[in-house]
């Protein structure tokens, strides 16, 4: 079983930062792909950013430039540097984790850290 706890959510003027940390339970961390996710009420949930356990990332178009996704495998900790937030930013951040072992794919959420961008 995997777990995923997420932190560093909070209030954010517009123009400000935050960065969130995922932490993993398990040994499967690092063959994972880990990804951010965020959910507006009324709103599907949409990818934010996703790294492989190479490292390659990728960005949702609304935050190339603004994001960085990061992992550490030593600490089994991936991270979401947000730069420039903007008040459409505000949402509830999740942090996914998707394995693949023996042919089947499994899927771990985390509980979600709120993040709001407002003066």
């Amino acid at each position: 079983q995997v777990q995923l706890v997420e932190s560093g959510g909070g209030l954010v003027q517009p123009g400000g930062s935050l960065r969130l940390s995922c932490a993993a339970s398990g040994s499967i961390f690092s063959s994972a792909v880990m990804g951010w996710y965020r959910q507006d009420p009324g709103k599907q949930r949409e990818l934010v950013a996703a790294i492989t356990s190479g490292g390659s990332t990728d960005y949702a178009d609304s935050v190339k430039g603004r994001f960085t996704i990061s992992r550490d495998n030593a600490k089994n900790t991936v991270y979401l540097q947000n730069s420039s937030l903007k008040p459409e930013d505000t949402a509830v951040y999740y942090c996914h984790a998707r394995v693949v072992s023996n042919r089947r794919t499994y899927d771990y959420w985390g509980q979600g850290t709120q993040v709001t961008v407002s003066s």
